[in-house]
């Protein structure tokens, strides 16, 4: 099996640390495994898409206005 190397801040690895039980390795192989399945889902659904990357952009930044509206409106 291949290997790769992660940095992460020296914070992280102290807390890390404390549970020297957990294989940490598993953890951050697990969490890749399901990011690229994620990935692969996403491609899937939008090679079926019909929307143009303009459409995409243009619902992403509605999305974007509405949770800042929202937001706001609980953060007061």
């Amino acid at each position: 099996m291949p290997n790769i190397t992660l940095s992460i801040p020296e914070e992280l690895m102290k807390k890390m640390k404390l549970f020297r039980e957990i294989k940490w390795s598993e953890i951050a192989r697990r969490a890749i495994e399901q990011r690229v399945n994620d990935l692969a889902e996403i491609e899937k659904i939008a090679s079926k898409s019909k929307l143009t990357p303009r459409d995409a952009e243009e619902i992403g930044k509605k999305i974007k206005r509405a949770s800042a509206l929202r937001f706001n409106a609980h953060s007061s």
